[in-house]
């Protein structure tokens, strides 16, 4: 009896240790398991997290005609303000840095005398890279932006139309495709570069070049050497999620409201032939906009990843909605006629109607100054601008907000 009571014991001794090892083996599989999981979404979410970076603040941007670059151009004097930068602005009482002349470092203000580098360049000039370099510093940013060419030929025919005499010869955009060089005259070369391959002209190259695939592949090595990314006006949201991470900007950095668009009774129709005429009359700048659009989505899927792009570009278009609700009245763009406050008419050239914005009048004192930036055309802004960097100097003739020269002093 006390054997066969010994043996039972034993027996059951026996089945808990098993189990209690049983138990512990389990536990340790999850645990490793959990512990394994925790690693590997550490590590996915590492890989999917932007890199640490510093934001780039010396930034060279090629301002193409017709290309949402005013856009980009207000985006990039609010960082300039922001972070009390210096931008390489127009001499004197310019406006452009020499275009449509190949750009030199006299047309910067200051420059001659100051021999220093700037941050920020952003005002139209026909790219020269030689000349650039002296002004911006070696570690310098260099981006710029593209549109499709049948897009940009149309708003450029509206835009230019009393500037370029081959779109001022012509009644409409299809009437001077069918028949170019009818319009495109050789002795207005300079006063037609709106009319044919602009942003190859503004890149610094012929716009009357021949169409030689060696002579294009050499300038788009060229242009892939001289910058670090080509961003696309067709697809702007997008670019501003590439350009934002590229730089290391933070999403209020690249929020904008959308600058020097123009009323829709302005639009012309092309026709489908005139749309087929456009890539060869502009076969440079078709060829240099199809190599670019490739680079671009390529970019994003090497760095990005489209379904991050997407969540990315949402989030901007809220905080955009957010800020327009904030300070726009009736949260959209007006015609000129409409506009209220006359310091923040847009230009209004051509037989474009520029559309511009009315602010909200319940605005805090801060609130607003912030508001007119976000729709400060860019005459205006720059004469700000240049106005704080140079305040000996006679300003720029053009008037901006009065609630801006009271911030200057203090």
């Amino acid at each position: 009896m006390k054997t066969h009571g010994c043996a039972s014991r034993t027996i059951k001794n026996l089945l808990f240790v098993n189990l209690f090892l049983g138990l512990a083996f389990l536990l340790g599989f999850f645990h490793a398991s959990s512990r394994n999981h925790l690693f590997q979404k550490s590590s996915a979410e590492l890989l999917a997290s932007p890199t640490p970076c510093q934001a780039k603040t010396n930034i060279m941007f090629l301002k193409t005609h017709k290309t949402a670059s005013s856009t980009i151009l207000n985006i990039l004097f609010r960082f300039t303000e922001k972070h009390k930068l210096t931008a390489a602005l127009p001499a004197g009482q310019e406006f452009h840095l020499g275009y449509p002349q190949r750009f030199i470092t006299n047309f910067v203000e200051g420059f001659q005398t100051r021999k220093q580098n700037y941050n920020i360049m952003c005002n139209h000039l026909r790219f020269n890279p030689s000349e650039v370099h002296k002004v911006m510093a070696k570690n310098t940013f260099y981006f710029s932006i593209l549109r499709n060419p049948i897009a940009l030929l149309e708003s450029s025919s509206v835009y230019y139309k009393n500037t370029a005499p081959a779109f001022r010869r012509s009644k409409d955009v299809n009437e001077y495709l069918a028949s170019p060089l009818k319009y495109y005259l050789k002795e207005d070369y300079m006063s037609n570069i709106y009319a044919k391959n602009n942003m190859w002209f503004d890149f610094g190259y012929d716009n009357n070049a021949e169409d030689n695939e060696e002579y294009i592949q050499s300038i788009l090595d060229e242009t892939e050497e001289n910058f670090h990314l080509i961003l696309i006006a067709d697809y702007f949201d997008e670019s501003m999620i590439l350009l934002k991470r590229t730089l290391c900007w933070d999403l209020d950095d690249v929020i904008y409201f959308k600058l020097n668009s123009r009323s829709n009774e302005t639009v012309q129709t092309l026709t489908p032939e005139s749309k087929e005429r456009v890539k060869k009359w502009c076969s440079l700048d078709w060829k240099l906009y199809l190599h670019f659009n490739q680079s671009f989505w390529r970019r994003i899927e090497e760095t990005i990843g489209f379904e991050e792009l997407k969540k990315e570009v949402n989030d901007l278009r809220m905080r955009q909605k957010e800020l327009m609700e904030t300070c726009l009245l009736n949260q959209e763009a007006v015609a000129k006629d409409h506009i209220k406050d006359k310091a923040l008419l847009p230009f209004q050239p051509g037989a474009a109607n520029i559309l511009g914005y009315n602010l909200r009048q319940d605005l805090d004192n801060d609130t607003l100054k912030n508001c007119q930036k976000m729709v400060a055309p860019e005459l205006q802004y720059m004469s700000y601008l240049y106005s704080l960097q140079y305040p000996h100097n006679q300003g720029k003739p053009i008037n901006f907000p009065k609630q801006w020269s009271s911030s200057q002093k203090t």
